[in-house]
């Protein structure tokens, strides 16, 4: 007797053919993921280890932990921009590497963050990278950013209408989600994927109001010093895949209780950008210097 299906067609979950268990091979089909999963487990390298970080929560599905925040600064100009810490020489595990790391709000902010995921191997990921932090158009996942040309920074006023701003999936109102690139600028770089979002919730979770109370006092004065204008971003990278998920951007996320919340529709974690915490995990060494 031929099987029930395990996901249908409703679920929006991806199928893996049965019988394919080597993690390279997974690897290679995760939308978004390292295009070799030996990448992101590599044991040599510099720069990895245990690292504190503040993402926004993982609250359902196979993800281990929630996804690093990106410190937002708004430039003179209107651009959207991340913040990159400064370069400094530092040792780790004996080694005497190269770290972009300094205290924003009370908290170490370190370019380890990011070392996931492959992303660890990206040119914009390295310290010293030369690269612009404005965050960068890339259309595909929200219909509004069709008129945004890619590669085109975002500005503070393409977000005006982020306290009304709906797309029929989840409420309207909560914020108006962005796709973009960041530190991902010439010929053979890598994308950074980040999701920028301008919410009514940021301003609330920094002054602590309501349900946002409870927020440990850590997090509030990150978030106070990694806000502006109501407008926060993270690295998009599932951290269970290193599928890239999205806020209020896939309709399938309503039969998971995730309309509302960042969605990954490869495996169904789910990730509250209202719920940011304080957590650890072990960032992978970069390629060697």
């Amino acid at each position: 007797m031929a099987h029930e299906d395990k996901y249908p067609n409703e679920s929006g979950r991806r199928r893996f053919v049965k019988g394919v268990v080597g993690s390279a091979v997974l690897g290679t089909v995760a939308t978004g993921g390292a295009t070799a999963i030996g990448l992101t487990t590599a044991p040599s390298g510099v720069g990895g280890g245990i690292t504190p970080y503040i993402g926004i929560k993982n609250t359902d599905g196979p993800a281990p932990r929630g996804m690093p925040i990106v410190p937002v600064e708004i430039q003179d100009d209107d651009t959207i921009a991340g913040v990159w810490p400064d370069t400094q020489e530092k040792t780790v595990q004996g080694q005497t590497v190269t770290v972009a790391e300094m205290d924003l709000g009370g908290t170490t902010y370190s370019s380890t963050w990011f070392q996931y995921c492959g992303v660890q191997t990206y040119a914009g990921i390295s310290p010293d990278a030369d690269q612009d932090d404005a965050f960068r158009s890339s259309s595909g996942t929200y219909d509004w950013q069709s008129d945004i040309e890619d590669g085109q920074a975002l500005t503070l006023s393409d977000f005006d209408d982020y306290e009304e701003w709906g797309n029929d999936i989840g409420e309207s109102g909560l914020g108006k989600p962005a796709s973009a690139g960041w530190r991902s600028e010439g010929d053979n770089v890598q994308t950074i994927p980040v999701q920028v979002l301008r919410s009514p919730e940021v301003s609330k979770m920094v002054n602590g109001e309501g349900e946002y109370s409870e927020l440990s006092p850590d997090v509030r004065s990150f978030l106070d010093a990694a806000t502006e204008d109501d407008v926060m971003a993270w690295l998009n990278k599932c951290t269970h895949f290193c599928c890239v998920p999205g806020f209020k951007a896939y309709g399938g996320s309503e039969r998971f209780g995730a309309a509302n919340e960042v969605y990954c529709q490869c495996h169904q974690s789910v990730y509250d950008p209202f719920q940011p915490v304080q957590r650890q995990f072990t960032a992978l060494p970069r390629p060697g210097e």
